[in-house]
């Protein structure tokens, strides 16, 4: 229901995270003054939006009365996403009907860390059931829409995030990118969103590995300072984890402000697919290069080309067990093993495919994909970042990523369609940001891909601060916003 008070805060729209956090440290505002404001902005749109499924209001109220820690985001508002991570007390549904009464038992190390930064939780956010889907449309909590075009897709998974920071509700909120789960809702929301390398972020203690490293906790964030804040807060494996890799010696938020010249870019348009990518997302990619060579850089063009149908089809089949996997290890905390009316079609048939592949399939599988992120890494190698588009034909109409579909078909259609320059950087576990430096013929928002050599977000933070300067894009607002419901 849409609620009809004001924001307590009149002037939340003119801060990202990091600002809203100095404005408490300085007490010229209070955590409880942005929480209220948060709340206020996510009741009014609700109705229009359906962004925020579960809401943690009065505890995030009580929250807001604790102490000031000094942390770069205290008593900032966040919004968690309802997919994975485990917040204590909060439900856990995944948009999922066998979830549906999952309590979490405990904190995760990731949600420890954002709590540590000083954020404070006011809800959880929509994904799509079980969250293997680039729009937002569960049968359990219903449609999110898009604040830039109600008829067209929000993104996915993490398109309750995205639409949430995208219409105001707050500068920040957590994501998630298994192929591209971040980077599409941040390219369809006019926002920053960074898949963190392999390795760069811990999904502790419950896991220990997420799809070989191909899944990605994170955010999505209106600047990129927040989000450069936002890894340095959350960066760090946890003792003996697979992927450990050292943190670089100087800070993200630092290599925001650091400028520089000379690196050397390649962009491609080529779709390895075979399909023909819209005109608009070509030039958004080729203007995105011209940019960077006005900035200083050298930059040419490559030819990003790999064996689509291959490759796809070995990502789903590790994916498919993993999933299979994941549903067992629930049963015993749900009390029963899940069946096939608790889930949508796409996800009862991946976990169906997951029981049907045996052992010896799957390690065949795995050193196929292994295989697969060495091409990938040294096909980008010879440059410091690589443009890329985002989705190819941009911003869908709702229900073109049809859930009751069978897998296979849905993979080998409108999944896969938009996902050929998504999945290769989960597979690589290279870094990769979508920016909103593209616009659509119809005006909507148009990501283009930057993707930095494995382990190097520091060299993507600091072109994407460059770009930021030179064509920013914070100010822009969708039609649907907070400030004007």
């Amino acid at each position: 229901m849409a609620g009809s008070s004001r924001d307590v805060f009149s002037d939340y729209d003119d801060y990202d995270a990091l600002g809203l956090g100095e404005l408490v440290r300085r007490r010229e505002v209070t955590p409880r003054e942005l929480v209220d404001t948060a709340i206020a902005r996510i009741e009014r749109t609700h109705d229009k939006l359906n962004a925020v499924t579960i809401r943690n209001f009065e505890a995030a109220r009580a929250e807001a009365a604790r102490p000031l820690s000094g942390a770069p985001f205290d008593g900032v508002p966040f919004l968690a996403k309802d997919l994975s991570t485990s917040w204590k007390g909060m439900p856990m549904t995944n948009s999922c009907r066998y979830f549906q009464d999952f309590v979490s038992p405990s904190d995760s190390e990731t949600v420890r860390r954002t709590r540590a930064a000083g954020f404070i939780c006011v809800g959880k956010t929509n994904v799509p059931e079980f969250g293997w889907c680039l729009s937002t449309e569960p049968s359990l909590h219903g449609t999110t829409y898009n604040p830039w075009d109600r008829t067209r897709v929000p993104g996915g998974s993490s398109g309750g995030s995205a639409v949430a920071v995208a219409a105001g509700l707050l500068p920040l909120a957590d994501a998630s990118d298994g192929a591209g789960s971040i980077r599409v809702p941040a390219a369809i929301n006019g926002l920053v969103g960074l898949k963190p390398s392999r390795g760069r972020m811990t999904f502790g203690p419950d896991f220990v590995d997420f799809w070989y490293g191909g899944a990605q906790f994170f955010c999505v964030s209106r600047t990129v300072r927040d989000s450069a804040a936002m890894l340095d807060a959350l960066k760090g494996s946890l003792p003996g984890e697979p992927y450990h890799m050292a943190s670089p010696e100087r800070s993200y938020l630092d290599e925001v402000r650091a400028g520089g010249r000379g690196l050397r870019i390649g962009f491609s348009t080529h779709n390895a697919r075979g399909d023909r990518n819209a005109p608009d997302v070509i030039a958004a990619v080729e203007n995105a290069a011209r940019l960077c060579e006005a900035l200083g850089h050298q930059v040419e063009e490559f030819k990003f080309a790999y064996d689509f149908e291959q490759v796809w089809q070995t990502y789903n089949n590790v994916i498919a067990v993993q999933t299979a996997m994941g549903f067992e290890i629930f049963a015993p905390l749900i009390g029963r093993p899940v069946t096939q009316e608790d889930l949508c079609n796409v996800v009862w048939t991946t976990v169906e495919k997951g029981r049907s592949i045996g052992g010896s399939q799957h390690a065949r599988d795995i050193e196929a994909m292994r295989h697969a992120s060495r091409h990938f890494a040294t096909m980008t190698a010879r440059y410091d970042v690589v443009l890329l588009p985002a989705l190819p034909q941009g911003t869908r109409p709702l229900g073109f990523y049809d859930m009751s579909l069978d897998i296979e078909t849905y993979n080998g259609t409108c999944m896969g369609e938009d996902n050929v320059y998504m999945a290769p950087f989960n597979i690589s576990g290279q870094p990769a940001m979508t920016l909103p430096l593209g616009e659509s013929a119809a005006g909507l928002p148009l990501g283009v891909q930057l993707v930095g050599r494995p382990a190097d977000e520091s060299t993507l933070f600091r072109l994407a601060g460059q770009l930021e300067i030179a064509r920013p894009w914070a100010h822009r607002r969708p039609p649907i916003h907070a400030s004007q419901v």
